[in-house]
């Protein structure tokens, strides 16, 4: 009696433990097919897959490069290229020395702190770049095609085609690269707005003829309409004298033309190639000592003013646009 009982029982347990078995089977079979479910298990072998960066391919003038997900570690080799990623909120982990300053421009130096320079646009240091072990490289072709082919086995690589003029142009490549497209896209909208309100506040003033020189040890400019300068004075509407009402960037004069600098208003800055011996400084008062200076309308009238060469021509990105539309206004009230 008491063996019956005993096998009674074992055969009920192997019954509720058969149930259990299949009904687990029946729930993972679910689990497996319900791929709506909010609750469900995470599949180990499809999670790689789901983490993986974007792969995002670039346009650009040396042909398509590749990239993955969202840069970290940028190297950057022009000077307007490292006003686009300061910008676009990112500080750089290497970059080309500014050509003013010790050894960045003064309107980017806090920013810049503890950035490593890599040598200048002419002339960057491949293996200091490769120490730093970038995931991106921005640079220029006009610069640095030479060595395209050694700075895209250190990193993904982008090149902007040429400088100055082209910045926006070339703001959104740097951008698009950074993997903030539609910041850049806010960034030049905001700017462009202010350039449509700058215009309409200045009104007819906007009509005055604007020249714009620089001086260098040893000689002047003029500057024309494709220079940094000269594009924002276009985008403004303001007109030019007519020697510099032109394509290109900027032509070396003699003293002799020193007529051609003449316009209702005049803009000058100074290019200093050794900040020690001042010689930039020394050129433009022997020019202006020029008894041809002397008779140019727009200095008899004092709308000579000068500029900060950094902000109106050298440094040629999105900071040094809105400081350079800052100081013009200040000098058209």
């Amino acid at each position: 009696m008491h063996q019956a009982k005993v096998r009674k029982f074992g055969a009920a347990i192997l019954y509720v433990l058969v149930f259990i078995l299949m009904l687990s089977g029946c729930v993972g079979a679910g689990s497996s097919n319900n791929t709506g479910s909010s609750e469900q298990i995470p599949n180990k072998a499809s999670e790689p897959a789901s983490e993986q960066p974007e792969v995002r391919t670039i346009q650009t003038v040396m042909g398509p490069v590749k990239l993955e997900g969202t840069p970290q570690r940028i190297v950057v080799l022009s000077n307007e290229g490292t006003e686009a990623v300061l910008a676009l909120g990112v500080k750089p982990v290497g970059a080309v020395k500014s050509w003013l300053g010790d050894p960045w421009y003064a309107h980017i130096a806090n920013q810049m702190q503890d950035v490593t320079v890599v040598g200048d646009e002419m002339q960057p240091n491949l293996e200091l770049i490769a120490s730093l072990q970038p995931d991106l490289i921005l640079g220029v072709k006009v610069r640095q095609e030479a060595v395209y082919k050694q700075l895209s086995a250190i990193a993904p690589t982008v090149f902007s085609e040429t400088l100055s003029g082209e910045w926006q142009k070339n703001f959104q490549i740097y951008a698009d690269a950074l993997n903030k497209r539609e910041q850049g896209q806010t960034i030049l909208a905001e700017f462009n707005k202010r350039i449509e309100d700058a215009k309409a506040k200045l009104g007819d003033k906007t009509s005055a003829k604007v020249s714009v020189v620089r001086f260098l040890p040893g000689g002047a400019r003029i500057y024309f309409k494709d220079s940094f300068s000269g594009v924002l004075l276009s985008q403004l509407g303001f007109a030019r004298p007519k020697v510099q009402d032109k394509a290109g960037l900027a032509e070396e004069i003699t003293k002799e033309r020193i007529p051609e600098m003449d316009g209702d208003i005049l803009f000058y800055f100074v290019w200093e190639d050794d900040v020690n011996t001042k010689t930039g400084e020394k050129s433009k008062l022997e020019w202006q000592k020029e008894q041809l200076w002397k008779n140019l309308n727009v200095v008899k009238n004092h709308k000579a003013f000068e500029v900060q060469d950094a902000i109106w021509n050298t440094s040629g990105g999105i900071l040094a646009a809105n400081l350079m539309l800052d100081e013009l206004l200040q000098h058209m009230e």
